[in-house]
């Protein structure tokens, strides 16, 4: 499916501070609304954090975004120029937006290394890379990578040997091989010990000088620790936004979800 560009004279277009928009967004599962009227912006180089109970919409709505879930209504405008909801996932992929799932998912028999040279840009016969000539500006990209996500002493270590937090960080690091715009990360800190959730919150936050990411997570210390902008979703919908205080203080949140914390 081709990328759909929408800019025409009748088309949205983003604030300039802005990356995406999920405009009216309505996604039915035999008649349940998991996304119901959705619509949100996300700013460039922004660092957001998406709460709320279970079955609030979070991962129904990064399926849409990326292409895995199509709406029964509504537009998602990427970059001021594509409409996503009728764009192919691989186009998806290629426009810059990187998504992380909850579970780790690198290549364990590979080195460190080896899982960052798999993950380069433009490349996506993976098991063919291993055997291609590497330039110097790709070692230079590796190396960049790998201080970001401070694994630089690991580099050949098999992935396998990792602890579960540093095996989160490869797998963000794979992610940024790619030169994402836009990165989706969910529930990052599940498992971690509490220093690795600490080290994870200090990398997503230096990530968001340059790209935007969108953190899905249930731990509310952890979403503390980022002071960004919270959004909190109820019933596939915005319940509230704002700052983490503001968020936490609001009696509607407190009643649908923090009085769970």
């Amino acid at each position: 499916m081709a990328i759909t560009n929408v800019n025409e004279p009748s088309a949205l277009h983003l604030p300039d501070e802005s990356i995406l928009y999920l405009d009216g967004v309505t996604v039915s599962f035999d008649g349940f609304k998991a996304i119901n009227n959705l619509s949100l912006y996300v700013n460039k180089n922004e660092l957001r954090s998406i709460i709320g109970p279970n079955g609030a919409g979070k991962t129904t709505m990064m399926d849409i975004i990326t292409g895995k879930t199509r709406p029964d209504e509504g537009r998602v405008i990427f970059d001021d120029m594509t409409d996503l909801t009728v764009t192919s996932e691989a186009d998806i992929a290629n426009l810059g937006i990187g998504r992380k799932f909850q579970k780790p998912t690198v290549f364990e028999n590979h080195t460190v290394f080896e899982n960052l040279k798999l993950a380069l840009e433009g490349r996506r016969k993976v098991f063919e890379n291993l055997f291609f000539k590497l330039t110097e500006e790709d070692k230079d990209r590796i190396h960049e990578v790998l201080e970001i996500i401070a694994l630089q002493e690991y580099l050949s270590r098999e992935a396998g040997e990792l602890s579960h937090g540093q095996k989160q960080w490869l797998e963000i690091g794979m992610l940024l091989m790619q030169n994402p715009k836009l990165l989706l990360v969910d529930e990052p800190v599940a498992g971690m010990t509490k220093q690795e959730s600490e080290h994870t919150a200090e990398l997503l936050t230096k990530l968001a000088e340059k790209h935007s990411v969108v953190v899905v997570e249930h731990d509310m210390e952890f979403v503390r620790s980022l002071a960004n902008r919270v959004t909190v979703l109820h019933q596939g919908s915005v319940l509230a936004e704002g700052s983490m205080d503001s968020v936490q203080n609001n009696q509607k949140v407190i009643e649908v979800y923090l009085g769970e914390q």
